[in-house]
């Protein structure tokens, strides 16, 4: 991208900005491409300017919704950025899992956020571009909940990233999960196809309910192993909804351990403090523990693994 936000004193005037778009951001929407460049404007302000027509490309109007080609000229006006808005992301790198020039595969630990929002301000993406400044494109591929551990797949490059979200919607991809239930789970292989509908709370927060107009999800669970009052499974998504896998177990009666959305809430105080039965265990315990993909750019099969957390396998040794 040619031309980019200078950064702006409390003294400066903000501009008109003349940026052209890069064959890394083509593809992505108007609105996606502003938030990302206007960082610390509020998101009612972009979707205004963008509205009254102040935004251009090529020196026409275009609506919210219009995708970017490379080499297109995007008149942005003058946007003022609150001073107080402005915030320092920590450098952080990951585990790295794999990468290569179109794909970077880190194991994310349990208790960050994907994404800033929602209460958060930055997670592994904003952390990730920090400590990669001179990375001309970075984005997320999927996501996974605050609260798991495992497998994160980010694009560096925007092709990388149109084939791999195009895998994932044509169900190529295998994606692989363990987590421990509270429960005598029986059956050796089973299949769960509830439809889920998502809701927000009163109080702002994303939930997940089964409701008979829901979208169709389908998750399969492999038993692992049973303890006396729990069992490690497998569970192997073949939809990708929000909270699937957490909102297919607890619907079925058997609650993922830790879990403090969807979970026994009693059972997960108890299991805090360790026992003569069982160590302690504060985290809810979903590990994404290996994804099977074409790789975007050869097609070659591709199968990455990421190992229990320890404070996983500790809990496991501890049930005996």
């Amino acid at each position: 991208m040619q031309n980019s936000f200078p950064e702006q004193s409390s003294t400066s005037q903000p501009r008109v900005q003349l940026l052209t778009i890069s064959e890394e951001e083509a593809g992505q929407r108007i609105d996606n491409f502003l938030l990302r460049i206007c960082k610390g404007v509020p998101k009612s302000h972009i979707y205004r300017v963008l509205r009254s027509g102040e935004v251009r490309v090529n020196k026409g109007r275009i609506d919210q919704l219009y995708r970017l080609a490379e080499g297109d000229v995007v008149r942005i006006p003058p946007i003022r950025v609150a001073e107080t808005s402005v915030q320092v992301v920590p450098k952080l790198e990951f585990p790295i899992l794999y990468e290569d020039p179109y794909l970077l595969i880190i194991d994310k630990p349990a208790g960050v956020a994907v994404h800033g929002g929602s209460g958060v301000s930055y997670g592994v993406i904003e952390q990730l571009r920090a400590s990669r400044p001179e990375a001309k494109f970075l984005e997320l591929v999927h996501r996974l909940d605050r609260e798991t551990s495992g497998i994160l797949l980010i694009a560096k490059k925007r092709t990388a990233l149109t084939n791999l979200h195009e895998q994932m919607r044509d169900g190529v991809t295998d994606k692989r999960y363990y987590t421990l239930i509270a429960g005598d789970w029986k059956n050796a292989r089973q299949h769960v196809k509830l439809p889920l509908h998502k809701y927000t709370t009163a109080d702002g927060e994303r939930r997940v309910r089964v409701q008979a107009d829901g979208m169709a999800s389908h998750t399969i669970f492999s038993l692992k192993k049973k303890y006396q009052r729990f069992a490690l499974l497998e569970a192997e998504l073949k939809t990708g909804r929000t909270h699937q896998i957490r909102v297919h177990l607890s619907a079925s009666g058997f609650p993922i351990v830790g879990d403090e959305k969807y979970g026994d809430f009693a059972l997960n105080k108890s299991l805090q403090k360790a026992n003569t039965d069982h160590g302690a265990f504060k985290r809810m315990f979903l590990h994404a523990h290996q994804i099977t993909f074409m790789h975007p750019e050869n097609g070659k099969v591709m199968t990455v693994n990421a190992r229990l957390p320890e404070d996983c396998e500790a809990f496991l040794f501890s049930l005996g």
